[in-house]
């Protein structure tokens, strides 16, 4: 501070003519600055209810900044100020307070003690607190944008009653608390550019809140981050209050928390957002069977090997080198997981577009007799023959790779080991195109360039098992991205797809209907991130 009985003309020319208002500003009060210090005559003008000190090289806030008793806007914007003094407790009158743009990594405590502030603008500093602000209860308006903070700022008291504008964009904060549901008079918050993953429920009881901005952030709710980044706060709003996880009851917002409150919020959900909301999912859409899909006859002497079949057709894939990949790892991980090692049930896939027009037959039928071409070879083995080639490649990879187990395929051989008829599935033309729990023929043999997918379960105790393990290999599917991308108005790439899946009926002998999938009594999915659609 300058020491020097020379007043600053600016602030000679405030005193004479007893002004209110002192503003400096620029590169002429930098200067003086560097010089000499600020003049500390400032801290003389008992009057001054206004002071603005912008863009110059301030670093420090002198303590005497306590003596302007009168100041109720204090403007210390865009300088290179790192701390505040304690003394600015005394500005008991104090309302606005901007120390935005400067090199603050912390503020006083005893910012929490001005009873009369209604404005904050701390943006663009180095903060990673705020001081509880419980005691402030004319606060207005908090800007903390472009900070480090990782946590929310300590405002969230039902005191603050008058509390309306929270900007903390551009900070690193990782969670938003679900106390924020007391600041009642909440009208904007911005979020964006934030780490925010999860948004609690809680947040739609701001009754008043009309601008919201998550933008930036990594939410795991897809469906919500595409509302963030599409539609206006209400609908966001709508979403949260319907979908997104709450941890306490707010028993003063009207019943919001309780059952009374949740079915009215249900029904107040305009029917624009909740088309909004449905759009942003991956859909699961069921087509009725056409007559080009093919119909399965189970034949008699499978029953009592490997009796339960469920299959669907899936339409318009759009497979690429990638998503190809990823689709063999599902079938892999979908079999060594929910099926058990093939034990409870095998799932096998082929590319429809090169099974022979007509309808399937399921049948067994003796290793001798059956003939097919085994998926990845290239000649036509009798299941005998496959069996017994399989077998001795086995026990020849067991030993160069000193292993005591087999792996890949051959892990499955004891499956049919000794069996008299193997399960087959027949095209309209009698070759094999499926050797369950074994391997699919090589005719059928799925590829990146397969539209249409025609999908089989197989098992030998319950078909609702077969039925349950479809959905999951179904629903996986289309989460990972391998269905038909849904249109997208923005330049970005979708993040929902559309599988278009066909039912297939299952009959027996005499062409009477047994079953069909997927029926009205499968896909029961509870994630949120899927509809299903009926035909």
């Amino acid at each position: 501070m300058n020491s020097s009985t020379d007043i600053w003309s600016e602030v000679d020319q405030v005193k004479k003519e007893k002004r209110h208002e002192l503003v400096l500003s620029g590169a002429e009060i930098s200067k003086k600055i560097k010089t000499c210090g600020l003049d500390n005559n400032i801290f003389s003008l008992d009057n001054l209810n206004f002071l603005n000190i912008n863009q110059t090289c301030l670093k420090i806030v002198p303590d005497e900044i306590g003596m302007l008793e009168n100041l109720t806007t204090l403007v210390l914007h865009s300088n290179a100020i790192s701390t505040l003094p304690k003394t600015i407790s005394n500005l008991k009158k104090l309302k606005v307070l901007d120390c935005s743009r400067n090199a603050l990594d912390s503020l006083p405590q005893e910012l929490s003690l001005l009873p009369q502030l209604t404005t904050i603008n701390f943006g663009s500093n180095l903060l990673t607190e705020l001081p509880c602000q419980l005691q402030n209860t004319k606060l207005i308006s908090v800007d903390l944008s472009n900070n480090k903070f990782q946590t929310f700022p300590d405002v969230c008291y039902a005191e603050l009653i008058h509390l309306m504008e929270i900007n903390l964009k551009g900070n690193e904060i990782k969670e938003l608390p679900s106390s924020i549901s007391v600041l009642l008079s909440l009208k904007h918050l911005n979020l964006s550019d934030n780490c925010i993953t999860v948004v609690p429920g809680e947040l739609a009881y701001c009754q008043k809140l009309k601008e919201l901005d998550l933008k930036g952030n990594n939410l795991t709710d897809k469906r919500l981050y595409k509302l963030v980044d599409q539609c206006k706060t209400k609908q966001v709003l709508d979403y949260v209050r319907q979908h997104c996880p709450t941890t306490t009851i707010n028993s003063s917002n009207d019943g919001k928390g309780t059952k009374k409150g949740k079915r009215t919020q249900k029904n107040s959900e305009s029917d624009a957002t909740k088309q909004i909301i449905d759009n942003l999912t991956h859909k699961l859409r069921i087509l009725r069977t056409t007559d080009s899909t093919p119909v399965i006859k189970i034949l008699d002497p499978v029953k009592s090997i490997r009796p339960h079949i469920v299959a669907c057709v899936v339409r318009n894939l759009t497979f690429n080198e990638d998503n190809f990949k990823t689709f063999i790892r599902l079938q892999t991980k979908l079999h060594e997981g929910i099926c058990e090692k093939r034990n409870l049930a095998t799932l096998a896939t082929h590319d429809l577009d090169l099974i022979p027009p007509g309808d399937l037959t399921y049948t067994a039928i003796p290793p001798k007799q059956l003939k097919l071409k085994p998926l990845g070879r290239n000649k036509l083995y009798t299941a005998a023959n496959l069996f017994e080639q399989l077998k001795t490649e086995a026990d020849n990879l067991r030993r160069e790779k000193k292993r005591n187990v087999y792996s890949g395929i051959h892990k499955y051989l004891y499956l049919i080991e000794g069996k008299p008829q193997f399960p087959c599935l027949l095209d309209s033309s009698n070759q094999v195109i499926s050797l369950p729990p074994i391997t699919n023929s090589d005719i059928t043999k799925m590829s990146v360039n397969t539209k249409n997918m025609f999908v089989e379960v197989t098992n030998g105790t319950s078909q609702q098992t077969c039925r349950h393990i479809m959905d999951t290999f179904l629903k996986e599917l289309v989460t990972l991205g391998i269905g038909l991308p849904q249109c997208n108005d923005s330049e970005e790439q979708t993040l929902f797809y559309d599988l278009q899946i066909e039912q297939v009926k299952v009959v027996d002998v005499e062409g009477n209907l047994k079953h069909v999938y997927p029926s009205r009594n499968d896909f029961n999915i509870e994630d949120k991130s899927v509809t299903v659609i009926r035909d």
